[in-house]
């Protein structure tokens, strides 16, 4: 794109989350020229998300706001300003504070929790996704309260940690049969499991949740009788792209209600892309459409934005998905996407402290899952990066670096 013309073209970016505050730094250190705004629904600075279960939860950082000098960078940023909807014909999108006009829009909203069914409102009851609901928390933590937090996946397991080094009494409850069920194999899950109760967390499985009765202290029922004594109910059962407020532009979404993004994180609509946990993107090396709700998507894919918008073409986004949790005094590591593989390997024995997993397809590596073992997950990202196979017999043998098992 021309200097000339990129100085007339007006980027606007709607989500001020990791994607689009990074979707802004990219194009500017692409060298794009023109205007650029960023709009966030919330009034706080632009801030990162990972440590508002972590530090943030625990009193230990005021905010997690973003080193980044927008107005250094020649950013508008309008804050605390709700994105209604998207009129594509007009190349404008209507906010509260009415209409605005862009060039190119950049689609980065991020996505939502998924709310327990009939708990909206009642006192007591909390979601953990933004600073606000961080610094909500943060009283109920410092009293020691008893919590009940509901799903034992990612967030549920990092929140249950944070409560336990808190000195609340904690009780998970999930409505699988294991934690951690969509996203792992139960053979991998079981080891997992233990982490609770070694921690002094109590686990309670194929337990759903009728309802919740605010009160001093509160209660949780569950489906099935049972009464849990409950402070505070935290509630970490999911999240969905958040994605309501285009409706009616025309615009094409996947079953998820993910925007479906092309290989260049282009949209259906002209002059609209769509980036981080509200876009799915197809994936060649998978072979189908991902939607990857971790913050490294939310980093990378602005890279690949910028670059289709200024010209500068880096070629089609196909990012090995990464991901990290910090729970119960263990490092987990995630890389790659493991539904298509045909062989999963044990490394290291998961009643120790340090193991990992790693699934192969004709024994080249798809995935891999590192607890405490963050060489195998260096090693073992780059390895499904080139897509090398392994010698499975030396793969599985942990005292044997991945890429020296390489056949």
């Amino acid at each position: 794109m021309s200097e000339q013309k990129q100085a007339q073209q007006h980027v606007v970016i709607v989500g001020a989350g990791m994607a689009g505050v990074q979707t802004a730094v990219a194009l500017r250190e692409q060298g794009f020229t023109g205007p650029v705004t960023l709009i966030g629904a919330e009034p706080h600075q632009p801030y990162d998300r990972p440590p508002l279960s972590k530090a943030v939860l625990l009193g230990k950082a005021e905010d997690s706001a973003f080193d980044v000098d927008f107005e250094e960078l020649g950013v508008e940023l309008r804050l605390g300003l709700d994105v209604t909807g998207l009129r594509a014909a007009d190349h404008e999108i209507d906010t509260e504070a009415g209409s605005v006009g862009y060039d190119t829009l950049v689609v980065a909203t991020g996505a939502q929790p998924v709310t327990l069914p009939g708990t909206e409102g009642v006192p007591g009851v909390h979601l953990l996704r933004t600073l606000d609901d961080a610094v909500r928390l943060g009283p109920v933590l410092e009293r020691r309260h008893s919590v009940v937090v509901v799903g034992a996946g990612w967030i549920g397991a990092e929140f249950a940690t944070a409560a336990r080094a808190a000195g609340c009494a904690v009780t998970v409850v999930e409505a699988a049969d294991r934690p951690l069920a969509g996203a792992l194999p139960a053979e991998v899950t079981a080891p997992m499991a233990e982490w609770f109760g070694e921690n002094g967390a109590e686990l309670l499985t194929h337990a759903r949740v009728r309802t919740v009765e605010p009160g001093a202290p509160g209660r949780v029922v569950l489906a099935d009788g049972r009464e849990l004594p409950a402070d505070a109910v935290v509630v970490g059962i999911g999240a969905r792209p958040a994605t309501d407020w285009l409706a009616g532009s025309g615009i094409d979404l996947d079953p998820s209600g993910a925007v479906t993004a092309d290989e260049r994180l282009r949209t259906s609509l002209p002059d609209v892309y769509a980036v981080g946990d509200c876009a799915s993107f197809p994936s060649a090396r998978y072979g189908r459409r991902l939607l990857v709700h971790h913050w490294d998507n939310a980093l990378q894919g602005p890279r690949t934005v910028a670059g289709t918008i200024t010209g500068a073409d880096s070629g089609p986004y196909d990012p090995v998905p990464y991901f990290w949790s910090e729970q119960f005094g263990r490092f987990v590591q995630y890389a790659g996407h493991h539904a298509d593989a045909d062989e999963l390997l044990w490394r290291g024995d998961p009643a120790e402290g340090a193991w990992s997993v790693l699934w192969l397809r004709a024994e080249v590596p798809v995935a891999l899952l590192a607890v405490g073992r963050p060489r195998d997950l260096a090693q073992g990202r780059k390895l499904i990066e080139s897509a090398t196979a392994l010698d499975p017999t030396r793969a599985a043998d942990p005292s044997v670096p991945l890429k020296a098992a390489v056949r």
